[in-house]
């Protein structure tokens, strides 16, 4: 019992930890898009479109390999080095990564900056065949964004060594250095340039360099500053490449979904990838501050339950984080149903983003919000599988999604755009609709091959989940009948309105649950 209470503490802690830390980054992140839109706008400036899907492809391939594909193979590989408690192994493990991701990944870097208007074709091709001038920005801010993709890649690398380690303060902090980053350059660096969108390019770049600079003096304090060697053929090597190939596929589904909504978004009306980017960014709040603080702390963890041969502990940490995930994903979605259009138009309707363009975004951001739990979910169950090594149950399960959600992107795009000249709402709920279906079979899986049972408590606490949930949103609406036109109020009025609205739904939630008996005792780990 005290080995849980210990466990649970550490867990709730660094959670805890790197939740605020990504709370800190994500408000930021809202502030740096809050002075994007002010500065660029959405529907109306073919630079807007341009710069996001510019932005948009390093950001992808980041989380494809650095925070995707790679993470998940080599954390469990690291975590069995540093058990065998053989320092100097580790760290020759570490040279050979560095040496083998940083040149992989610089030289991919360097090929698309010379090949950029190519590369531009394959994730823009309705702006090839379309609109020439989205086009030609889109490839030219490219050149300046992409090697962005280097530097992120490098540092996802470092934190993934890091939170191995337990150090997850620094790791956590480092987006914060990117939005910081950007805003200078949209307020301090965009009057020089001619066109404001270059300037944000320029900023992407140099937040890549100020952000793997600021890993290494932690990396120096575990002795494990890495010295790059290239050679393919170490054994650590060769192991994490045999788990990380399978996992491009099987860990970033819902990454290749949301860029294959840009990408089918290019061919829709001009302002369509700017209004899926903002949906997207505020819709990405919640599963940024809590589904993936709660998955980058339980990988570590969960990999040396695997290591100690302690099934019912990984069981028990993995019941711990689908109701962590429940208890924050399941309200943060039916808020973010109920507000969208108040989030929206207080954080972007001024300067050059329109009504319109708020609008369009709201419906983006319900159908987005309709898969948060699920897009959480998967982030809390994918590790179940990579942390035991086990590559080819989340492929298959991948495979079968991918194809599945761009059917339903094609037909709901369609359907959308037709009936209701809505296109990019259809490709945001295909991705919604694709994201339970990923968890789903993910969690079915994990209970047929018996990695996962149920803890204690579980038709009480959906109970509870239910009843507070319908409190709070009974509350949000009463409250929405009484300001409906935000268009209308100065931005004072909505900043008021906004806030009155959230805190009065996070305490009718909070306190339904804990009139129904919920307490913080209840989610301690139950091993």
């Amino acid at each position: 019992m005290s080995g849980s209470r210990a466990t649970t503490g550490h867990l709730l802690r660094s959670s805890a930890l790197v939740s605020f830390m990504t709370q800190i980054s994500r408000v930021l992140g809202m502030a740096r898009d809050i002075v994007l839109a002010n500065a660029i706008g959405a529907g109306h400036t073919p630079g807007a479109d341009a710069f996001f899907l510019a932005f948009r492809i390093p950001q992808f391939l980041r989380r494809l390999f650095a925070e995707g594909a790679f993470q998940q193979a080599f954390v469990p590989v690291l975590a069995e080095y540093r058990a065998r408690g053989d320092h100097n192994a580790v760290r020759d493990l570490v040279n050979h990564v560095a040496g083998v991701l940083g040149g992989t990944s610089l030289a991919v870097s360097m090929l698309v900056v010379l090949a950029s208007p190519w590369f531009t074709v394959l994730f823009a091709p309705g702006f090839w065949l379309h609109d020439p001038e989205r086009f030609g920005l889109t490839s030219e801010m490219l050149r300046i964004t992409f090697p962005y993709l280097f530097l992120i890649t490098m540092t996802g690398f470092a934190s993934s060594v890091l939170n191995t380690y337990d150090r997850f303060a620094a790791a956590a902090a480092t987006p914060i250095l990117m939005n910081l980053t950007l805003i200078l350059a949209a307020t301090v660096a965009a009057p020089w340039f001619e066109q404001p969108v270059f300037a944000m390019a320029w900023g992407v770049l140099v937040s890549g360099i100020v952000q793997l600079v600021f890993q290494l003096p932690s990396m120096k304090k575990i002795h494990l500053l890495p010295v790059p060697r290239w050679q393919w053929k170490h054994e650590g090597v060769q192991r994490i490449l045999k788990l990380m190939v399978p996992a491009l596929f099987g860990v970033s589904v819902s990454q290749i979904n949301l860029m294959m909504d840009a990408i089918l978004a290019s061919f829709l009306p001009t302002g369509s990838v700017s209004w899926l980017y903002y949906s997207e960014r505020v819709s990405e709040l919640p599963l940024g501050v809590f589904g993936v603080a709660v998955a980058t702390v339980i990988l570590p963890s969960l990999a040396r339950s695997h290591i100690t041969e302690s099934p019912r502990e990984f069981s028990a940490t993995l019941d711990w984080a689908i109701r962590l995930n429940l208890l924050i994903g399941l309200p943060a979605a039916l808020a973010l149903v109920v507000l969208a259009t108040p989030i929206l138009s207080t954080l972007f309707e001024h300067g050059q983003t329109t009504a319109h363009d708020i609008m369009m975004s709201a419906w983006a951001i319900r159908a987005y919000a309709v898969g948060l739990v699920g897009f959480m979910m998967i982030k809390i169950l994918a590790p179940g599988f990579y942390s035991r090594q086990d590559m080819k149950t989340p492929v298959r399960i991948a495979v079968i999604c991918v194809v599945a959600a761009q059917v339903m992107n094609v037909t709901f795009m369609v359907l959308f755009h037709q009936t209701l000249n809505m296109g990019h709402v259809g490709l945001a709920l295909a991705t919604a609709l694709a994201a339970y279906l990923n968890s789903g079979l993910l969690f079915r899986a994990l209970r047929q091959q018996g990695i996962y049972r149920y803890g204690r408590g579980w038709g009480k606490f959906m109970v509870q989940l239910l009843v507070a949930n319908g409190a709070m949103v009974a509350v949000l609406a009463a409250l929405l009948q009484q300001w409906p036109d935000w268009s209308a109020y100065s931005w004072q009025l909505r900043v008021l309105y906004l806030g009155v609205m959230i805190a009065a739904g996070i305490a009718t939630y909070f306190a339904v649950l804990l009139l129904a008996g919920m307490r913080p005792r209840h989610l301690r780990l139950q091993a």
